[in-house]
């Protein structure tokens, strides 16, 4: 199926390089064939309406280049450049454009078709020449020295042949002469556009043999590059004028009138329109088409020939016509008359009249053989001359770019480094293209060594606190198959080396009578769960019957936070379990990641330099690769149930290894799980993915990198003011909903405010398990919802200082952000309007009545909320969910039906729902292997008032609530055999009760035997331990005291031997931490990760201001929602008098006579949210095809062995085999989950 995709993908690219391509240069030659004197599909008089024509499609391309590099200047730094620099630039620009406009607009409508279609080629002879003296002064042996020379020795010898022909033709007809000459020159002037891309390559020749301080073409180069913006703009200004300064004297000096503009008739107007439009509409296509190609690593198949073909093609195309209709015209005179060319040109193709109507193709085709006319094609020195020019033009150009067949190019190629200039020449568009493409000194070697980007280390930093067996089943497979996928060789240094860490959250616990603390059930559970993965992953390729190899044996360490677990896995590559005790070091997620940000960064990149610079290192040496190794160490954030792929962490390394501004990557995450809250999560992110992230990533920044699975550059985290301040002590009330409640979203806020760039790459999957309990959900967002609001509004804030600092984001886009944000405030009243339309339909009740019964219940459940308990409210919440996820089905069915009743769409109702589901099946179809997900789509729908009311209401009200409030659950026992749930309770009162039935016994026992078994998993009736984020209002509550142990003394002395006696198959051995690094630690512990102790009087004042806060940010939060309201109850109210009437159209679109009438802030507000979504619908659309791009070119370079790894045989375990095999049955779900893995 992948690679199916690829060839379809790359086949559809070539397809449109090469159509769009041919269309670009018929249509332009079309223009130019009109402009020449004697055509009779524009007369002689209109001819300067097709040299306009000629001269917009000049300045289109410099048009576009400078509204975008305006936009770029505005919004962005530019650097204002030297005036050196600017006056030689400037002297190119203007050449160029003069020979481009003196080429195009002058000489060649005085040409013939053959000429024109090859004289474009000889646009080269500049960059041969250029090519030969870059490969000169390399002084070294180049392959591609004697092409470059052939070709430069070919254009120019088929420059010497069109003259020859058009000056021995006539010598006496000067003009001709002339026309030809004019041709030569602007030829010549026009080839140096591309010299950028050699003057910087013989800088850095000459740099490198005199081994000298920069000169003059060095600085031009450095200063070129980094004042690209406003000498664009200067530039762009500059060609526009001289075009229109060429074309603006001509027309009149050659004795023409502009004032036939204005009257041209409409046959020959829409002609010229059709002309003109297609070849400014198929260039850009073109253009941008060719980047795809060559950022899909497709450069030969899917660029270089098709444009190569292109020229051929045009040729074909404009050729075969004439000599078809010239063979026709002979055969009709039966051998009556002499039919040579001459005759046939005076007969018909002169003689002729000008055709009004009919079909315009056979005067095309004529005024195309009129061109060539004036050569006697009986000739065979014609015929050679013409065709030897045309054949050198075309062989030098393909010499000239035979080096781009061996381009080496980066999985992820910037467009600034693959094609020198922004700018693409319309009239020249596939010569443009070849000779604007990066130009690489190649060896004589077979295969030029290839520069590769420097080598990256990634760390693995998953978060664990109380998952489940499968949740760290899931992580564990993810990064031993990252394992397998890139194995760690002794000696060998690879493109990406990797190191996972788990950092374990409150691992461990009091036992009464040992000599040291014990890790508890779950720091157990994760010890197991490596032994079993560790041993599968061991033996994966083990036949059936070959005997297992043995874990070898790992590393367990004693340290001042707890205890380490090293593993080594299979290969090579390490996996750290840190211990975490609470006692010892500050706990919860957020001092999680500050412990491993300290530990892996300053730690571990950070302190050899250190030591460096201690020693009297040279500074600027040290500093360099101090830098460049924190450019290249990136830190992967996962939670402790992540699932991902190898081929999703690779991805989101692209990004950050091409694009030194990106300080984040996020991919797409999958919610898991079952039951009707996991369905509407999962098309509640899908569209959060679809749409809100991807317009996020085209028109700014990404706000939120999730911190279940995003990569960051250790650059942008070691930045001032980032991973300093991320550690800050909630020391406020609003401290605790922006940095704990949302600390992934808080770490993104940081790093925009410090000017990194956040991105994201769609085709990078993860999963992760969602809530699948109502209360759980409810939880979660109300954690959600109000940091990620303080942190929008924190941007917002400083939104012209973001909009300074960081080039990513532009003011315009953070009033996008701003209308979204106003858009989430008013999502409760919206609800509420919604709902009281649907009552309208309904009860047939007045609007200002079904608003008024629309507003009640949420009313009183928003009073209700201040009294009673959050479990409560979430009951009430529930039950009104379902009321009105019941009253969103009516409506729904009422619409329709109103719809079939009225006969029209044409109400606000029936619009929004025909709008709403077009829009998300339409989305849908654009992610077809997510396609699925559009039928959970009717559960988001009717959970809409449940989602964006009833929720809303519960988290502002719970706001004061700071507890974490997910995986708030007891432990599960080790021994499951031993205890019992409540489940397990009632079953076996139950059993025995039909026990005394003797019928009955042996079904109860064998029920009872397998719910112990299928139950094994669930967790033990025990103390509910505190949650992972302190809950301040639950201050006055008393701690809770360690459980006691029911044993007189403990099987194990401490947590070293505790662990040591879990497995058989893996042996740990003690070992020692070095004292520098545990020195460390005690530093960092004391002055960041020092556990907090409890102070009663602290916690009682910041439970009053917390509550404080939650009463503020809700009163001030309803209060907006019920000015909308009143506002639309007002307007309500003035119906007669105020609203905006819209026809009424039927099914058939026809104009019923009626009217309908809608209240203005309505209008505005459907008119706000349709905006919304058309900007991320286009940014979705720009999205997937960047990643459709990313995507293909990662399986283009991927490595053999690793797709080889993807696609290794499943044994499959066939029903009815033995239990002994049981072990091989779990090793081959192994496998399946291995091999499996969705990448777009």
């Amino acid at each position: 199926m992948l690679k199916l995709l690829k060839v379809l993908s790359l086949c559809v690219v070539a397809v449109l390089v090469f159509g769009l391509a041919l269309c670009s240069k018929t249509s332009f030659l079309l223009l130019v064939t009109l402009s020449n004197e004697g055509t009779k599909t524009l007369p002689d008089g209109q001819k300067p309406v097709a040299l306009l024509c000629i001269g917009c499609v000049l300045i289109a391309s410099s048009l576009l280049l400078l509204l975008k590099s305006v936009w770029k200047a505005c919004h962005k730094s530019s650097k204002m450049p030297d005036k050196r620099t600017v006056a030689l630039v400037l002297f190119f620009e203007f050449l160029v454009a003069m020979g481009a406009a003196i080429l195009t607009i002058v000489a060649m409508p005085h040409l013939d078709i053959v000429t024109n279609v090859t004289i474009l080629n000889g646009v080269a002879v500049l960059s041969t020449l250029l090519q030969v003296i870059t490969q000169c002064t390399a002084k070294q042996r180049n392959r591609f020295l004697v092409p470059s020379i052939t070709a430069f020795l070919l254009i120019l010898l088929g420059y010497v042949l069109f003259l020859l022909l058009y000056i021995t033709k006539d010598p006496t007809d000067t003009r001709r002469n002339i026309w030809a000459g004019l041709a030569v020159g602007g030829s010549f002037l026009m080839s140096f556009n591309w010299w950028e891309n050699y003057f910087k390559l013989i800088s850095e020749n000459r740099q490198t043999s005199e081994k000298s301080n920069p000169g003059f073409l060095e600085v031009l180069c450095i200063d070129v590059k980094e004042c690209q913006n406003v000498l664009h703009i200067l530039s762009s200004l500059l060609r526009i004028a001289v075009t229109a300064g060429v074309l603006g004297a001509y027309v009149p000096l050659d004795k023409m009138d502009w004032a036939i503009v204005t009257s041209i008739p409409s046959r020959e107007t829409r002609i010229i329109g059709i002309i003109i439009g297609v070849q400014l509409i198929s260039s850009a296509l073109c253009h941008w088409f060719s980047l795809v190609a060559c950022k899909m690593h497709a450069m030969r198949r899917c660029f270089i020939l098709p444009l190569y073909l292109a020229s051929l093609a045009a040729m074909v195309l404009f050729v075969v016509p004439v000599i078809v209709f010239h063979q026709n015209y002979r055969n009709s005179l039966n051998g009556t008359q002499s039919s040579n060319f001459r005759g046939y040109c005076n007969d018909v193709v002169d003689a002729r009249n000008q055709s009004l109507s009919g079909n315009v193709f056979p005067d095309l085709v004529r005024d195309v053989t009129h061109t060539l006319c004036f050569l006697d094609l009986s000739r065979i020195y014609d015929i050679g001359l013409l065709t030897g020019s045309a054949a050198c033009w075309c062989i030098g150009l393909v010499l000239a770019t035979l080096h781009l067949w061996f381009l080496s190019l980066f999985r992820i190629q910037r467009t600034q480094d693959l094609f020198v200039r922004r700018l693409y020449e319309g009239a020249f568009i596939e010569q443009s293209l070849l000779l604007n493409t990066r130009f690489d000194i190649q060896t004589t070697e077979k295969q030029k060594q290839f520069k590769s980007l420097d080598p990256v280390k990634v760390f693995l930093c998953a978060t664990m606190w109380h998952e489940t067996p499968d949740e760290m089943m899931n992580i564990l497979i993810s990064i031993f198959r990252l394992d397998k996928y890139r194995p760690k060789k002794e000696g060998e240094a690879g493109d990406v080396t990797f190191e996972g860490h788990i950092f374990f959250d409150d691992a461990f616990t009091d036992v009464a009578g040992s000599r040291g603390a014990h890790v508890n059930q779950y720091a157990e559970m994760l010890v197991n769960i490596i032994a079993e993965v560790y041993s599968i992953f061991l033996n994966i390729n083990n036949d059936l019957f070959t005997k297992k190899q043995q874990i070898p044996d790992q590393t367990i360490v004693a340290t001042p936070y707890g205890g380490r677990l090293v593993v080594t896995m299979p290969h090579g590559n390490t996996l750290t379990v840190h211990y975490k005790n609470k006692k010892l070091i500050r706990h919860k997620k957020r001092w999680s990641q500050v412990m491993y940000l300290y530990y892996l960064l300053g730690w571990k990149v950070s302190t050899k330099y250190f030591k460096r610079w201690g020693k009297g290192e040279e500074d600027v040496e040290v500093k360099n690769e101090f830098e460049r190794e924190k450019k290249n160490t990136y830190i992967l954030a996962l939670d402790g149930d992540t699932d991902f792929t190898p081929a999703a962490v690779m991805l989101l390394i692209d990004r950050l290894k091409l694009y030194p501004q990106v300080g984040a990557a996020c991919g797409r995450i999958h919610p898991t799980g079952s039951g009707p809250v996991v369905w509407y999560q999962k098309f509640e992110y899908a569209v959060g993915h679809w749409l809100h992230k991807t317009a996020e990533h085209v028109f700014g920044c990404v706000f939120c990198s999730p911190g279940c699975f995003s990569l960051f550059r250790a650059e942008a985290l070691m930045d001032d003011n980032v991973m300093k301040k991320y550690t800050a002590v909630s020391s406020q009330a609003q401290h605790y909903i922006q940095y704990d409640q949302g600390e992934d979203r808080w770490l993104c806020t940081l790093l925009l405010k410090q000017g990194w760039r956040v991105e994201y790459n769609a085709a990078s999957d993860a999963h992760t398990n969602a809530p699948e309990d109502f209360k759980e959900f409810y939880n979660q967002r109300r954690r959600w919802g109000p940091s990620t609001m303080a942190n929008m509004v924190d941007l917002l804030g400083c939104a012209t200082v973001i909009s300074k600092k960081n080039t990513s984001i532009s003011k315009v886009y953070m009033l996008y952000q701003l209308i979204s944000l106003v858009a989430s405030i008013l999502a409760p009243s919206t609800v509420i309007l919604m709902i009281a339309g649907s009552l309208t339909v309904l009860l047939d009740v007045h609007q200002n009545v079904s608003l008024v019964l629309a507003v009640i219940p949420p009313a009183i459940f928003l009073g209700a909320s201040f009294r009673i308990k959050a479990d409560t409210q979430i009951l009430v919440a529930a039950i009104l969910s379902i009321l009105y996820a019941f009253l969103m089905m009516v409506s729904a069915i009422t619409i329709i039906g109103t719809m079939v009743k009225d006969q029209t769409i044409l109400t606000p109702s029936s619009l929004f729902l025909i709008f709403l589901a077009l829009f998300y099946v339409i989305t849908a179809l654009l992610h077809p292997q997510e396609i699925g997900l559009v039928f959970y789509g009717f559960i988001y729908i009717i959970c809409i008032p449940s989602a964006y009311l009833l929720l809303s209401i519960y988290s502002m009200v719970n706001m004061n609530n700071v507890s974490w409030g997910t995986r708030e659950t007891a432990p599960a026992a080790r021994d499951q055999a031993a205890s019992q749930t409540k489940a397990e309770k009632v079953r076996s009162t139950i059993a025995r009760f039909f026990s005394r039935s003797k019928c009955c016994r042996r079904l109860c026992l064998t029920d009872a035997a397998d719910e112990r078994i299928l139950s094994r998993d669930v967790p033990s009736e025990e103390p509910e331990p505190r949650p992972q984020n302190t809950i301040v209002e639950e201050a006055g509550r008393p701690e809770e005291q360690p459980r006691r142990s029911t044993t007189v003394a403990p099987p194990h002395q401490n947590w070293v031997a505790q662990l040591q006696s879990l497995s058989n198959d893996m042996n740990l051995s003690e070992d020692k931490l070095d004292e520098e690094e545990g020195q460390f630690f005690r530093e960092l512990t004391s002055k960041y990760l020092q556990p907090v102790p409890e102070d009663k009087g602290k916690q009682e004042i910041m439970i009053n201001k917390l509550r404080e806060l939650r009463n503020k940010m809700t009163f001030v939060y309803f209060i907006i929602n019920a000015f909308w309201l009143v506002v639309t109850f007002t307007l309500q109210l003035l119906d007669s008098s105020v609203f905006i009437r819209v026809p009424k159209i039927n099914f058939d679109l026809e104009y019923t006579g009626e009217y309908i009438f809608i209240d203005p802030v309505g209008f505005m507000f459907i008119l706000s949210f349709a905006l919304l979504v058309v900007i991320q619908f286009f940014g979705m659309l720009y999205h997937r095809m960047s990643t459709l791009i990313h995507y293909v070119a990662f399986l283009s370079t991927e490595p053999m062995s690793t797709k080889q790894n993807h696609h290794q045989p499943i044994r499959k375990i066939v029903d009815g085999e033995s239990e002994d095999f049981d072990d091989l049955s779990f090793q081959g779900d192994f496998r399946r989950r291995f091999n499996t893995g969705t990448l777009v």
